[in-house]
């Protein structure tokens, strides 16, 4: 079915994501730029972003799982890739014998790496206040990590994306753990953490949203663009008169004749009904309201008269002006895109 076209589409820009990846690096200073590629590159697949990141210079790469390293596997020459959920008896037997280095995130973890890899370099996370993944401080002493060979150490901020007391307080306790591993590269800050200053970006960053579009803080308006463009196909048009309803629970009626076109995506594909209200479409340059609920499949539109079937529809994507507008995080709305959508590079 090489041929086939899917009737909805998702334009993906190249070069906007390299720009990101750029910016982000400048603003990094003298630190290395990653790039968090897990759940598959936010939504937009994580070998083609990989593949492009590294043509911009980019090195080192993180996912969640085993088996989102396993999808990006063969690792090209020269770049490097962590598995931040680290490594659980079940994942041992691929571990062992994959490029990929795990991110330890408890002690267990480092025994059963030591167990089977006693030699193999890692990367290890510790909590300086998060409470989700991470060794926790008083762990840091224990013997068996004096026996690790460790080429990252991290910590995670949690509210980066916010002017908070936290973010100090964070910074400065990964300051001081840091210090006591002067042989491993230190790695605290993701896109929000990257916009915080100089002072967070210690040896490596790992960005992610912004990356792909996504506004972590007002430092980087105007400095990252929009990577992705939903756009789908009219299925069908429809002359109502004044009067009649449109959708699951007749919600919409029509105050006038008009023109309505029935597209092809729905709340399957990452355009939930909670986005209704906010999320708009464009047909050849115009906006078009949403009439009617957000079904599974199926959006209806207002249209000009002279609409056509098959013609495509944007959908206006900004994140951070939909996640302003609406319950979703940039995060909810850039990975909930589903795989019905034909990733295209541009």
């Amino acid at each position: 079915m090489d041929d086939f076209q899917p009737p909805l589409r998702l334009r993906l820009d190249g070069a906007a994501l390299q720009s990101n990846w750029r910016w982000l690096a400048r603003q990094s200073g003298a630190a290395a730029c990653g790039a968090a590629v897990k759940a598959d590159g936010y939504g937009l697949g994580a070998r083609d972003v990989m593949q492009r990141l590294a043509q911009a210079g980019c090195r080192d790469f993180y996912v969640s799982t085993w088996a989102e390293a396993d999808a990006l596997m063969p690792l090209a020459k020269g770049l490097s890739l962590s598995v931040f959920h680290g490594v659980r008896d079940d994942d041992m037997a691929y571990a062992v014998g994959s490029p990929a280095r795990p991110v330890l995130n408890s002690l267990d973890q480092v025994r059963r790496w030591l167990a089977h890899c006693p030699d193999r370099p890692c990367d290890i996370m510790v909590d300086t206040g998060m409470n989700r993944l991470g060794l926790a401080l008083d762990d840091i002493g224990d013997k068996a990590i004096d026996r690790l060979t460790i080429n990252t150490l991290m910590s995670h901020l949690a509210c980066a994306d916010e002017d908070s007391t936290m973010n100090a307080r964070q910074r400065d306790r990964f300051a001081a753990t840091a210090a006591q591993f002067a042989g491993a590269r230190a790695s605290l800050a993701n896109s929000a953490g990257i916009c915080l200053g100089d002072e967070y970006a210690f040896a490596l960053t790992r960005p992610g949203l912004a990356l792909y579009g996504g506004i972590p803080r007002r430092e980087a308006v105007g400095n990252i663009t929009p990577v992705a463009y939903p756009e789908t196909q009219i299925l069908q048009l429809r002359s109502l008169t004044a009067g009649e309803t449109v959708g699951y629970g007749a919600t919409f009626t029509a105050p006038t004749a008009m023109t309505v076109g029935i597209v092809n995506a729905g709340y399957a594909d990452g355009l939930y009904c909670s986005l209704g209200p906010s999320m708009t479409l464009s047909y050849r340059g115009d906006h078009c309201a949403i009439v009617g609920r957000v079904s599974m499949d199926l959006i209806a539109i207002e249209l000009p008269d002279d609409a056509r079937e098959g013609d495509w529809v944007g959908i206006d994507f900004d994140l951070a002006v939909l996640a302003q507008n609406s319950p979703m995080s940039q995060y909810e709305l850039l990975t909930g895109l589903g795989q019905r959508w034909d990733r295209v590079w541009f």
